[in-house]
């Protein structure tokens, strides 16, 4: 199609030989009906039926693939010019060679766009018009041409621009499905990146909150315990036995990782036993009390909510042995209406700008928490400690 029409479709591509089809019988039959009808003499008969021919011809070697791709522009102008003046001079020649138009005037609407496409069939239509009123001097056969023209020419343009309007309508819903299907590819694409990225980041939480922290606790227990074992062989084993507590505990937090489950702490247990947990591991391996405040009901929360504050309480006690150089630590837990509070709070060094380190930690809990729609809020200042402060809403 021309005028920037999409290119026709594969159902059109794919149906193309029934319009070869219809195209073959008209010319023959036609050609055939000029051929033996009277008048005119033989020779004029001849003639036209050998025009006729021509246009099938012409058809065959050129226009065929316009028509069947949907190709305008001055290919369909020249192809539709040519048949023209081999239909005209088969017209001039005998007039059945008019019955032609049935095969001639679909083929504008085709190639072009409704406005040249109604030229076209005018013109077609206008070749029998004007044969009749040269030989007739604009008699009563002249007038009755001119009438049957008209009425030709006006149906042939109302079906064929609704016929057309049909077919490009059709093309352009074709376009829209394949661009909705390529557009719901690119989207499911993205989505697995999206899920992959977050797969990743969860990973990367899960590793740095298990692995990392526990292998940093038993690399530090064992170099109490070397500290220790001239002076006091007794306190080296309690720290060695630390150690293997610690990397025993790891290794269950590593095989839940593996197989996707909640953290090993909250295994069969509720948030605050887990906390509990955590914060008396924490004193086992610093020596730094740990003030817990809990609520005396076990709070009922959903699993991903337990998950993201133990982990929390994890980073900030972690934090809080590596950097706070703390006296005392406290944990408070609470559950409110619409929300539930998590609170670390430390009497250590503080700091003033982002802490020192490998950066995760506290990028890796507010990560975490703005996954379940919370809030993470970390205050610090030099020598009066740090609080963590993590609330997740209940919904």
């Amino acid at each position: 199609m021309s005028g920037g029409d999409p290119p026709p479709s594969a159902a059109w591509v794919a149906r193309f030989p029934l319009w070869d089809a219809y195209f073959a019988v008209l010319t023959v039959a036609v050609g055939a009906a000029v051929a033996t009808s009277s008048p005119p003499a033989a020779p004029y008969r001849a003639g036209s039926a050998a025009l006729l021919a021509a246009i099938g011809i012409w058809y065959v070697a050129f226009g065929r693939a316009l028509l069947r791709y949907g190709i305008g522009g001055w290919r369909a102008y020249l192809y539709l010019g040519v048949a023209f003046a081999l239909y005209a001079a088969a017209v001039a020649l005998a007039s059945s060679a008019s019955f032609a138009l049935f095969m001639l005037l679909p083929q504008a609407f085709m190639l072009l766009s409704t406005v040249p496409a109604v030229a076209v069939v005018v013109s077609f239509s206008a070749v029998q018009v004007v044969k009749d009123w040269v030989t007739s001097g604009g008699g009563p056969e002249a007038r009755g041409t001119l009438l049957a023209a008209g009425m030709v020419a006006v149906v042939v343009s109302a079906i064929g621009g609704w016929v057309r309007h049909l077919f490009v309508d059709a093309d352009r819903r074709a376009a829209l499905v394949d661009e909705l299907a390529a557009s719901r590819d690119e989207v499911a694409r993205l989505s697995r990146q999206a899920g992959v990225a977050a797969e990743r980041q969860r990973l990367a939480g899960e590793i740095h909150d298990t692995i990392a922290q526990g292998l940093s606790s038993v690399v530090m227990l064992i170099q109490a315990a070397d500290a220790a074992l001239d002076r006091d062989p007794g306190q080296a084993r309690r720290h060695l036995d630390l150690a293997v507590d610690t990397a025993r505990s790891n290794l269950a937090e590593a095989r839940a990782v593996v197989a996707a489950l909640a953290p090993a702490e909250l295994a069969g247990s509720p948030l605050v036993e887990a906390v509990r947990r955590v914060s008396d591991r924490f004193l086992a391996e610093t020596g730094v009390p740990v003030v817990l405040t809990m609520p005396q009901a076990q709070p009922s929360l959903p699993t991903p909510v337990e998950v993201v504050l133990l982990r929390v309480a994890q980073e900030a006690l972690a934090n809080a042995r590596k950097h706070a150089d703390a006296g005392q630590v406290e944990v408070r837990l609470e559950r409110r209406d619409d929300a539930v509070v998590l609170e670390v709070r430390d009497d250590g060094r503080g700091f003033t700008g982002p802490p020192t380190g490998d950066g995760y930690g506290l990028a890796g809990m507010r990560h975490r928490v703005e996954q379940v729609a919370g809030t993470l809020r970390v205050t610090s200042s030099p020598g009066a400690g740090t609080t963590v402060r993590a609330e997740v809403p209940i919904r």
